[in-house]
């Protein structure tokens, strides 16, 4: 098998003029009754228990709200194209990001011009670094 185990026993011999992927299957079949085996043959997937460390999308605390959320944000975040290429276009001018433009419009009711220099200045303050 390539790791240092020998093949398991089999209930009957398997001929050797067989297909290999009778055999395969046949040698599966008999690891299912080597638990042993079986974890050192793992294919590295992810465990099947609950692990502590991952946390889903929606948090520790059961879905709740999360997909209304996401709907309400998709639903906000998208405009007709003519809008999207309006704001994509002011957002650059201003050096902004169409993200940070479109949130700046839904939180504060403004559209920001070069004129709220100190404003655009907190907002790219607020960025997270990038490498």
């Amino acid at each position: 098998m390539g790791i240092g185990i020998s093949p398991p026993k089999t209930d009957h011999p398997v001929p050797s003029d067989w297909p290999t992927y009778a055999k395969q299957r046949i040698a599966r079949a008999s690891l299912s009754r080597h638990p042993a085996l079986m974890s050192t043959l793992s294919n590295g997937g992810p465990p099947l228990d609950d692990d502590d460390t991952h946390t889903p999308p929606w948090g520790k605390n059961g879905i709740g709200r999360y997909f209304e959320w996401a709907a309400a944000k998709k639903r906000a975040f998208d405009a007709p194209m003519d809008i999207a290429k309006l704001r994509a276009r002011r957002a650059a001018m201003i050096g902004l990001t169409y993200d940070e433009y479109v949130l700046e419009i839904l939180e504060r009711g403004r559209y920001l011009s070069a004129a709220d220099g100190t404003r655009i200045a907190e907002i790219i303050a607020k960025r997270p670094v990038r490498y």
